[in-house]
């Protein structure tokens, strides 16, 4: 289906700008409130990362929101990629069972994983797609910010200066400002990332995203409110309603003829994310962009393209149809093609 291929590569570019390719587009966040910052006892900063990736899941119900300054267009699939504000609600069993609510602009999208299967319905259309876990892009998992939060600390952790910059209070907790700046020797357009990370269960609560030269972040993403505890069973079942259509994924569906899995050059903060766009006379969603039509003319030992940038990423579109993502420099991407 076109629009199921498109979709995937709309998901994948946006997955290589948002933090060159470490994490997936995050779908929502908050700015940090003013406020007095929470008395906490000191903690050493490596400490602090190891107790957030040891940390068990915890059942939690909340509310998030995305404040997207990257500077793309919309994407096919991923709206959120364009600059703006989207809202959703998320609730976690603490054993990988979980429910994700988006509303969109004229309707809402549900979707649940129940340990079993993936399901994501879409009130627009009255469509269920049914996915078995681990055949599916988790997009669920993409706007809890602390599975996000914890992906990036994990992918980053080896090639940055690590630091604890005092207190914060998220969604009324009580969190260290956790910061990863880039060491000397990375190649990349931003300049750190912020992670406030819950006092009480070790669980980063909000991720901020700072470009180089920058101020304002270009990405953010947190709770709003939150609560922990034991959650409705209820919550992480779902049936399709009635006469709803009901959709089984296959196997590899969504992937362009003749294309390959998306592949990652690089490590930490010089990752590019490299992938194929959908093959020719491939029909693009309605409003979707061309992404070979953005950008300027660029050519090098690699072929020929186009380069889209913004302030903390860069695409490269070739005209034999790779393209390579990353938060990192022009030079960067076409060294990623070049290999």
């Amino acid at each position: 289906m076109a629009t199921a291929r498109s979709n995937r590569i709309g998901r994948t570019a946006a997955a290589g700008i948002a933090v060159a390719g470490a994490v997936g587009l995050g779908l929502l966040a908050v700015p940090a409130g003013a406020g007095a910052q929470p008395a906490l006892p000191p903690v050493d900063p490596e400490e602090l990362v190891r107790s957030v990736l040891a940390a068990d899941p915890q059942p939690l119900a909340g509310a998030v929101e995305l404040d997207n300054g990257l500077g793309l267009p919309a994407l096919p699939g991923v709206p959120q990629a364009a600059d703006g504000t989207s809202t959703a609600r998320i609730w976690c069993d603490g054993e990988h069972r979980g429910r994700v609510q988006l509303p969109t602009e004229t309707g809402e999208r549900t979707l649940v994983s129940d340990g079993v299967t993936f399901w994501a319905w879409n009130s627009e259309d009255r469509t269920v797609r049914r996915v078995p876990e681990g055949d599916h892009d988790r997009d669920g998992a993409n706007a809890d910010p602390g599975a996000v939060a914890a992906k990036v600390l994990a992918a980053l952790r080896p090639t940055s200066v690590i630091s604890v910059q005092g207190s914060s209070e998220v969604a009324g907790r009580a969190a260290y400002d956790l910061v990863l700046a880039p060491a000397s020797s990375e190649r990349t357009l931003l300049r750190e990332v912020r992670v406030a990370v819950d006092a009480e269960h070790r669980m980063p609560l909000r991720l901020t995203v700072l470009a180089t030269g920058s101020p304002d972040p270009a990405l953010e993403l947190g709770f709003t409110d939150v609560s922990f505890g034991p959650q409705d069973p209820e919550l992480f079942r779902f049936t399709p309603p009635p006469g709803a259509k009901i959709e089984d994924a296959q196997p590899h569906e969504g992937h362009p003829p003749g294309a390959t899995e998306p592949t990652m050059v690089g490590d930490g903060w010089d990752t590019v994310l490299v992938t194929t766009a959908p093959g020719p006379g491939t029909e693009r969603p309605e409003g979707a962009p061309d992404l070979a039509q953005l950008g300027r003319p660029i050519n090098g030992p690699w072929g020929s393209g186009r380069l889209i940038t913004s302030a903390v990423a860069g695409v490269i579109v070739t005209d034999d149809g790779r393209i390579a993502a990353g938060a990192v420099p022009e030079q960067v991407l076409t060294e990623a093609l070049a290999r």
